[in-house]
């Protein structure tokens, strides 16, 4: 069954609307919809770089109230906002950060700490809690001390990031890594977080502590309450917020006033941006309350069944919106599987051209992919199923169905 666009996006521009696809690659795929289209016509149109812009100012200040902090500034990218936070530290070299080896900042921007800041990065290898975070322990391993060694470069920024794969860095871990820094304060160690999708974060812990159910107040309290205890955060608004373009660094007035100055050398300096503003504040007040309960929800129900129907390996715990699958034992390849879902379910995965040794996918949920979608993702992966190893299904006469709960494994 061929899934088509439903309300999640049929107020697209009405020519793209029927072209729209389910996409599963990221939650930066996401499309700008008419009530956005109509918010921006409705924005101020001054000039940012002259700090005229009224609908800048207003995005800025409410993501800086919302994360605890004094001053924000609105940007292009989350690559930008990070490049902004250690540039605007001013650390001279030799300096170095901490950050988890499997993170954005290291891995995903194109050198930019050594580039723009002459910073050595060292990567930290998570060994707790089975690598699903970096711990304080973790840190103390690789911390450089400033203790006049002239061989080495001094630990100045500790970096985390929050989400990392679809996972939350838990707040307990959090307030640790604070207590060092803080302890090191005469080293001048700051803290900074990409927080890209701390949105994920915070809404998934609001809806923990509010029996599933959210609200603007505690979204903004649990989401204080993960970046608040940093010096500095970056926040995407084009991921899982579903803005058209954007991020947010947020830190005190003075750090704010250093990263504006960086963001007009880096070329960055907007000019009539109030319309991209005001799409993301309106994505803030309708996107952000529904994404633990309806986001996150699919994001379970797809692992879920693709474990039980497809005989996947799900690969690392689904927290967030976030979902990653090995399909080695499946008897379904990445390339094959690509394929049929845009085929028969319009549906886009990536990995069209995986090779046969290629095995692990991610697959990224966010506001615009709907439980149809989910189902028909799942048929779609069944079916194939059937057809790599039909003797693992057995027919239930008494339902007309097959008794997916307990024939997925029937001849194991």
């Amino acid at each position: 069954m061929t899934v088509h666009p439903s309300s999640q996006f049929s107020s697209v521009a009405t020519k793209h609307a029927a072209q729209r696809k389910f996409d599963f690659r990221s939650d930066t795929l996401t499309q700008p919809t008419d009530e956005m289209f109509d918010v921006m016509k409705a924005a101020s149109r001054g000039d940012d770089v002259y700090g005229e812009d009224a609908s800048v100012r207003a995005l800025e200040a409410k993501v800086a109230r919302l994360t605890g902090h004094e001053a924000g500034l609105f940007c292009v990218s989350g690559t930008m906002t990070n490049q902004l936070a250690f540039k605007a530290a001013c650390l001279p070299p030799p300096s170095s950060v901490l950050c988890d080896a499997r993170s954005h900042v290291f891995r995903y921007e194109a050198g930019g700490l050594a580039a723009n800041s002459q910073l050595t990065v060292y990567p930290v290898q998570a060994q707790q809690n089975g690598g699903h975070h970096i711990t304080v322990e973790d840190i103390e391993r690789h911390f450089i001390p400033d203790d006049q060694d002239v061989h080495m470069a001094p630990t100045r920024i500790i970096s985390l990031e929050n989400t990392r794969d679809g996972t939350i860095l838990p707040l307990d871990e959090i307030r640790r890594i604070r207590d060092f820094c803080d302890a090191h304060k005469h080293q001048g160690i700051r803290l900074h977080m990409d927080a890209a999708r701390a949105w994920d974060a915070a809404a998934a812990t609001a809806a923990a502590a509010n029996n599933g159910q959210n609200d603007l107040a505690s979204l903004g309290q649990a989401l204080q309450e993960i970046t608040g205890l940093c010096d500095s955060a970056s926040l995407c608004l084009s991921k899982g917020i579903g803005a058209p373009i954007g991020s947010v660094l947020v830190g005190s007035h003075d750090f704010i006033r250093k990263a504006r100055h960086f963001r007009k050398q880096f070329g960055g300096g907007w000019r009539q941006a109030g319309g991209l503003a005001a799409a993301a504040d309106w994505c803030l007040d309708h996107v952000w309350p529904k994404m633990a309960t309806e986001t996150h929800v699919l994001a379970q129900r797809l692992a879920l069944g693709l474990e039980q129907r497809g005989r996947f390996k799900i690969t690392v715990p689904v927290e967030t919106n976030m979902v990653f699958i090995d399909v080695r034992g499946s008897g379904i390849g990445l390339a094959q599987l690509s394929q049929r879902l845009e085929e028969e379910a319009n549906i886009l995965i990536g990995n069209r051209n995986a090779t046969s040794d290629q095995t692990a996918a991610r697959l990224v949920l966010h506001w615009q992919i709907t439980p149809e979608a989910v189902d028909a993702f799942l048929d779609v992966v069944e079916r194939l199923s059937r057809e790599a190893a039909p003797e693992h299904f057995v027919n239930d006469p008494s339902k007309g169905t097959t008794n997916l709960e307990t024939s997925v494994y029937a001849s194991r």
